[in-house]
């Protein structure tokens, strides 16, 4: 199918361009959604694409905050049944009405966005926890619905497991977030291990830096293992995708720890060749 009369994008077109962004752009995650049936992966591909241009018009050159609540009103108007130009809104809004996904996930993942064009510390690790939760934590609980799960006890595994998916962002990214004037690691994390922000900025390790990573990393791999059940919880269908996302995400883990934090000067990557094994591995079952 291609364009609706009026010059619409029709359901059909929306989801191919919702799934192209993800190719693109998601570069942990799509290696996990090709497991699902084309329903479910299109509609993840959807709220990944709304997700996508939420944290580019929180980062990119020219971002503001008149151009997120803009946003946010297309949002409103696509759910209440009014969709704007943009391509993916068809595909988002019959994503959101078919899993009965509750609209306030999407506000508050904007609200996440928001905060990073207004503030650029977080000062206690609870500052930071609200953050993980509305950009990683969010986007997890809106999965999990796309999922199906079987008892109300997914959604706060979903939670956790959207922090530990964050905290690991956070490490990978310590340096290039610095030189970008953000430091989300809590201050009162760098007090306690003498680490100056300025240095992380210069890419220079200050004060017990590799300790510091340390009991961030042991803070993040604390939620892996709290969040572990989810995977019993969603529909014997998803299960592979699921645990094949868990996996990518712990061994990017695994590489910073293994590197000895060597996170100022380099990002840390999972090899494309891993993740097409771990994909396998899942596809195949080996997932002990």
């Amino acid at each position: 199918m291609g364009v609706a009369r009026g010059g619409m994008t029709s359901l059909a077109e929306s989801y191919r361009h919702c799934e192209a962004v993800t190719r693109v752009r998601a570069k942990n995650f799509y290696y996990a959604f090709v497991l699902l049936d084309r329903e479910r992966r299109g509609a993840i591909c959807a709220i990944y694409a709304f997700m996508r241009r939420c944290d580019d018009l929180s980062d990119e050159a020219g971002a503001s905050i008149e151009a997120l609540e803009s946003w946010r009103g297309e949002l409103r108007a696509a759910l209440a049944g009014s969709p704007g130009a943009d391509p993916l809104w068809p595909a988002f809004a019959s994503t959101v009405r078919r899993y009965n996904i509750p609209a306030r996930y999407f506000e508050e993942h904007l609200d996440g966005a928001g905060s990073d064009l207004t503030r650029t510390r977080m000062g206690t690790f609870e500052e930071l926890y609200r953050y993980c939760y509305q950009v990683a934590s969010i986007p997890g609980l809106s999965l999990v619905h796309v999922f199906g799960f079987r008892s109300d006890e997914a959604l706060l595994l979903a939670e956790k497991c959207g922090i530990a998916f964050q905290l690991t962002n956070i490490l990978r990214d310590v340096g290039e977030d610095a030189g970008n004037g953000r430091v989300y690691l809590p201050a009162e994390d760098l007090a306690r291990y003498g680490v100056d922000p300025a240095g992380l900025a210069e890419g220079r390790e200050t004060g017990r830096f590799r300790d510091l990573m340390r009991f961030e990393a042991d803070r993040a791999r604390e939620y892996y293992r709290e969040s572990r059940p989810l995977l019993d919880l969603v529909d014997p269908k998803c299960r592979a995708s699921l645990w094949a996302l868990i996996e990518i995400y712990s061994r990017l883990l695994g590489r910073i720890e293994a590197s000895g934090f060597d996170v100022l000067s380099r990002r840390i990557r999972v090899p494309a060749v891993q993740k097409s094994w771990i994909v396998a591995r899942s596809f195949l079952g080996w997932t002990s």
